[in-house]
């Protein structure tokens, strides 16, 4: 007789099946050491200040180069994946998306720091917008292989320190254009440090503060074509300082991508699955107060249709546990959840982690498939806080250490 059983017991099993599952310019340039198997990336460190228009319309100027070559590395990955021009996905892919009243309510200064990206750099304001809506885009064409980011978070645990960890995993036609944004601060926000390429506002980042935001897609639910877009939920967040106010913010705004978010408040850790419906805390129920997350729902029931065997309320035996989400997720917990106090060194290594194969939690470049570890992070959240990164994966690069400038 098949039994349904609780979430959290739910978790576990799914996790101890997947384990015994089957493999299946002023720029502040910082080269990162690499060995001689693997390309040599550089991270760029690039600052800028103000807000809105004039901090977009910096980013355009500094980077047109880069956000030209980006713009034609786009069309041509569009048209290769999809074997449709692509000015006429661009176009269907507006017609569909309701966007704009969402930013401008929630985020009226990243709307048109946006549209200042576009002036500067001369490009259609439209193709700007769209490397701003990645996760929407890819809900747009929904593409579950598209989507691979494994994320870590460690609260503070008497004394320890507090950290939120990811591989952020995108196309591989952005290789070669990993860049760490610091964003000064002003009398309205802190300074931040943001993961991103040139033309997109944010893929991840930390705040001086110590609050951190990394998150990755959960395909599998529903999803509104008229919320707030990942970048700019992950945005406004960087410019907040009080707990309270983040966590209200992240539950009630309307989410226009099926996302995971782990955020970070100086000792504090919280992890959310929002969907167009509702946002679900998840939270594995850990001796040391650990959460992780890959690509599937694992509290939030809100899924699609066409999803459905992916809900989290279903019979364990109809889970897909041998996909690479679920993979990755136990490579996770078996690395993580154990520990008695977990360390930046036990976050690293599990990021570097290949444990299956065919399924490995740190990503090579391989540009016959759909995605690679654009970056990793680090972010240490408690004390003076800072940012480890590299760019590329973990397993080809040193983590760089980052500081804030106050």
């Amino acid at each position: 007789m098949r039994l349904r059983t609780n979430k959290l017991f739910l978790f576990s099993l799914l996790v101890v099946l997947a384990c015994s599952s089957p493999a299946e310019k002023e720029s502040i340039a910082t080269e990162i050491p690499a060995s001689t198997e693997v390309p040599k990336r550089e991270l760029r460190q690039v600052s800028f200040s103000g807000s809105g228009y004039e901090l977009g319309l910096q980013h355009g100027q500094f980077f047109k180069k880069e956000i030209g070559e980006i713009v034609l590395k786009w069309k041509e990955s569009t048209r290769s994946q999809l074997g449709r021009d692509s000015d006429e996905v661009l176009k269907e892919f507006f017609a569909y998306a309701d966007f704009e009243g969402s930013i401008k309510k929630w985020t009226p200064d990243l709307y048109e720091e946006v549209r200042g990206i576009a002036v500067g750099s001369e490009q259609r304001f439209d193709q700007i917008m769209l490397f701003n809506l990645l996760d929407e885009f890819w809900v747009y064409r929904n593409s579950l292989e598209n989507h691979h980011c494994s994320n870590i978070g460690v609260p503070s645990v008497n004394g320890g320190l507090s950290y939120i960890a990811q591989n952020m995993d995108i196309e591989p036609y952005t290789d070669g254009y990993q860049t760490l944004f610091r964003i000064e601060a002003t009398a309205d926000r802190p300074e931040q440090l943001v993961l991103s390429h040139p033309g997109l506002i944010a893929l991840n980042g930390m705040n001086s503060s110590g609050v951190g935001m990394i998150m990755n897609t959960i395909m599998q639910l529903n999803a509104s074509n008229s919320g707030l877009p990942v970048a700019f939920v992950t945005r406004k967040v960087l410019s907040m300082t009080e707990r309270d106010d983040i966590i209200e913010f992240i539950t009630s705004v309307n989410h226009a991508s099926g996302q995971n978010y782990i955020l970070g408040v100086r000792g504090e850790v919280f992890n959310f699955e929002a969907s167009a419906n509702k946002v679900v805390r998840f939270d594995p129920g850990n001796k040391n107060q650990t959460v992780y997350h890959t690509n599937h729902p694992i509290v939030n029931d809100d899924v699609k249709p066409w999803f459905a065997e992916y809900n989290p309320n279903k019979i364990v035996d109809t889970i897909p546990v041998t996909s690479n989400s679920y993979i990755r997720l136990a490579a996770l917990t078996t690395r993580i959840a154990d520990k008695d106090a977990v360390t930046d060194d036990h976050i690293k290594d599990a990021l570097r982690s290949k444990d299956d194969a065919n399924n490995p939690v740190c990503r090579s470049l391989d540009p016959k498939k759909n995605g690679f570890t654009f970056a990793s992070v680090v972010m240490t959240l408690t004390g003076e806080p800072y940012l480890q990164i590299t760019a590329g994966p973990p397993s080809e690069s040193e983590y760089l250490k980052v500081a804030f400038s106050n």
